[in-house]
């Protein structure tokens, strides 16, 4: 595998972890639109690692809230607002985990990796996502999120087990639609890719045990990815203050009928 190509499956990663635009889609189809091989998991854990450290890094000040609360949440106490951070993330990630399981475990995640299964979730949610976004009532902030908010938050998070539909854009729907403004949506939904990225990295780590040194390969996958991903974060963040979620809905019915095209044409 070229460097160049570890770097274009780095920089893809990056940027659509964090956008409503679906990061996994986008690397299924890498290697099939460009003819070279499948990156392949180790490839893969590196990328979430390099994301990870991003959202981390730009969240800081709530993570570390998180953290401390984790300590206290441990001691069965949740009578401080990073406790019940904690156990509002830890609650949000268990539905995810359990599907993701069982997809796996029974050859489901491999069947949806399909051009036509990605062209339409990244059509029919591009359209859930402009929905959520125009509809939804505008009348709560993250301080407001509640343990019922975060079970809804972390059912809808399972959809995104489809290909295409992307994690952070159908967590931001959700938020959306239960009432969080648009910068607050983008903030619970990146706070959830925490815990969601580390077990989704653990799960592939499993898969890359005995794979044979590529440490290279990994440091520079995972620098590019982090750099990439902070870039997108800052960008979207920023946006968000005067523009809606329609330029990513957009961009998501393009490339979405375009894969509908290369799949039945």
């Amino acid at each position: 595998m070229t460097t160049f190509y570890l770097l274009l499956v780095a920089l893809i990663q990056g940027i659509t972890e964090f956008l409503p635009i679906s990061s996994s889609g986008h690397l299924i189809l890498l290697p099939q639109l460009s003819g070279q091989a499948d990156q392949g998991q180790v490839i893969d854990v590196a990328a979430h690692a390099g994301t990870l450290c991003a959202v981390i890094i730009y969240f800081w000040s709530d993570v570390r809230l998180a953290l401390i609360g984790t300590l206290r949440l441990m001691r069965g106490k949740i009578d401080t607002k990073g406790a019940f951070l904690a156990l509002a993330l830890l609650i949000a990630t268990v539905p995810v985990i359990i599907v993701g399981l069982i997809l796996k475990v029974t050859g489901l995640a491999d069947m949806m990796r399909g051009i036509a299964v990605i062209g339409w979730s990244m059509l029919i949610f591009g359209i859930v996502l402009y929905w959520a976004d125009q509809k939804g009532p505008v009348a709560r902030t993250a301080e407001e999120w509640t343990l019922k908010h975060a079970i809804t938050m972390g059912l809808w998070q399972c959809i995104a087990l489809i290909p295409g539909t992307s994690r952070s854009g159908i967590t931001i729907a959700a938020a959306r639609t239960l009432g969080y403004n648009r910068s607050d949506a983008a903030r619970l939904s990146m706070l959830m890719s925490i815990p969601t990225i580390i077990a989704s990295a653990a799960l592939l780590s499993l898969d890359v045990i005995g794979t044979p040194d590529v440490m290279g390969d990994i440091a520079i996958v995972a620098a590019m990815s982090f750099v990439a991903a902070l870039c997108a974060l800052v960008l979207m963040m920023k946006l968000l203050q005067s523009v809606s979620y329609t330029p990513y809905v957009i961009y998501r019915v393009i490339f979405g009928c375009f894969l509908l095209w290369l799949a039945y044409a």
